[in-house]
């Protein structure tokens, strides 16, 4: 069996910074796993724990995706389901206990959300990739985080993975306090929770009126902002414009697109 790779490239944009992200390339294939354990881990996330061919697995970026495969509902000339894949972040991957975690919002009625809702331990889950890591380095005087419920599991799986001591602050939109889920972290954090109160997701400004309020840190920081399309946008011109910051300190992402299904783009203007 061939073992994955992994081949690290400076982003070019920014080679010159020292503190400049890297891009790691992976070799990638797919992957048949089973559900071990399912968490709730708020009143519309929930947790689902997988176990399989794990070996060689690599995710060395805190915002990594996979792509999961779920059936569509429908069947092939062969009988067999079809099924589309969609991204998720690899929340945690234990090596050592062959397992890997990833949590699932349950916001929509897509294919994904059906079957999270109805999985047991036993059922088969396919997985690809991740095709490759995107490496922020930690070594800015802070971090900022913004995203909705489909950015929890990278915001939780960076504020893990920070260094003891390191400055860092949250803004994280959700329906209301039920959905609110608590870090584990051994970094220095401050959480603002922003809540749509009834607001379809995607529809809401209440990320954009909750930013205008923070009083955030000074010195330089990294930026890092995931959800709905037209709100990332938004969100990063307010970050340039009101709060200061570096584009090239900057990552900003379309998770998902109102209307639209298995959107993942990066934002760069």
């Amino acid at each position: 069996m061939s073992m994955p790779t992994a081949t690290a490239t400076p982003v070019d944009a920014h080679a010159g910074d020292p503190r400049s992200p890297r891009r790691v390339r992976h070799e990638t294939r797919r992957r048949a796993l089973t559900v071990k354990q399912i968490d709730k881990i708020a009143a519309q996330m929930i947790r689902v724990t997988l176990t399989g061919d794990l070996e060689g697995f690599v995710s060395l970026g805190f915002d990594d995706h996979v792509k999961l495969f779920f059936p569509d509902g429908t069947r092939n000339a062969d009988g067999a389901p079809n099924m589309l894949g969609r991204d998720f972040t690899p929340r945690r991957h234990d090596k050592a206990a062959n397992t890997l975690e990833i949590d699932f919002a349950l916001h929509d009625a897509g294919p994904a959300t059906r079957w999270a809702a109805q999985a047991k331990p036993g059922d088969a889950l396919n997985l690809g990739g991740p095709r490759g890591s995107f490496i922020i380095p930690t070594s800015y005087d802070w971090h900022l985080l913004i995203g909705d419920e489909t950015a929890l599991p990278a915001i939780g799986r960076r504020l893990a993975e920070l260094p003891a001591g390191t400055r860092a602050v949250v803004l994280a939109e959700v329906e209301g306090p039920a959905d609110e889920i608590s870090f584990k972290t051994a970094a220095n954090t401050t959480v603002a929770w922003a809540h749509r109160e009834g607001t379809p997701p995607g529809m809401s400004d209440t990320l954009s009126r909750t930013l205008s309020t923070l009083k955030l840190p000074g010195g330089d920081y990294y930026a890092w902002v995931a959800c709905e399309s037209l709100t990332a946008k938004g969100l990063r011109q307010q970050l340039i414009a009101d709060h200061g910051a570096n584009p090239k300190w900057m990552r900003a992402a379309a998770y998902w697109r109102r209307g639209d299904v298995a959107v993942h783009e990066v934002i760069e203007s």
